[in-house]
C-alpha cells in the first residue's frame, strides 16, 4: 500500500470522506459526532493521508496536532471494499510512526462507544492504546470513548 499526504481534492477521497461522514451521522447523535468534514480536514494543524493500491483508494487517516507533544488521530476509514484486509492497521502504523518522528509524547483519539465501533477499539487496543479521560475540547459523553498511547 502506498500511503501519501493528500490535499483532499480528488474525487475518490472526497467520496470516501462523504461516506465516512454519512456513516458516522447514522451511528451517533449530532452532538456526539466528531468526524471532520473536508474543510476542517484542510486546516493547517491537520495532516491527512490516503492509502492506495495502484489507482484504488483503500483507506485514509489523519492526525491533528493538539500541541507540540500531543497528536490526535482523526478520520480513520477503510474503503468498504477493502475492510478486514489490514488497511486500517497499516494506516495507523503510519500515523504512529509520523507522531514519533514529530517528537510527540502521545497520541490520543475519540471513537464511538457503540457496538459498531468495537472493531476499531480492538485495533487501537492491539496497538497499545488505553482508555482515558476526555482530552482537548472533548467532554464526557456516553456515546464516546477516549483512548491514548504514550510514545
Amino acid at each position: 500500500m502506498d500511503i501519501k499526504i493528500d490535499d483532499l481534492t480528488g474525487p475518490k477521497v472526497v467520496a470516501l470522506i462523504g461516506e465516512h461522514l454519512q456513516d458516522m451521522a447514522s451511528l451517533s447523535p449530532p452532538e456526539s459526532t466528531h468526524a471532520l468534514d473536508l474543510d476542517n480536514l484542510k486546516k493547517p494543524e491537520i495532516t491527512f493521508w490516503s492509502g492506495w493500491e495502484q489507482d484504488e483508494l483503500v483507506g485514509c487517516g489523519a492526525m491533528k496536532e493538539l500541541d507540540r507533544q500531543h497528536g490526535e488521530i482523526k478520520s480513520m476509514r477503510t474503503s468498504s471494499s477493502h475492510q478486514r484486509k489490514g488497511v486500517a492497521k497499516r494506516i495507523l502504523e503510519h500515523i504512529i510512526e509520523e507522531a514519533k518522528r514529530r517528537g510527540y509524547q502521545r497520541v490520543s483519539l475519540e471513537t464511538g462507544s457503540m457496538e459498531a465501533f468495537e472493531p476499531a477499539r480492538r485495533l487501537y487496543i492491539s496497538f497499545g492504546f488505553q482508555y482515558c479521560q476526555p482530552f482537548s475540547d472533548y467532554i464526557e459523553d456516553p456515546n464516546s470513548v477516549f483512548m491514548t498511547k504514550e510514545l
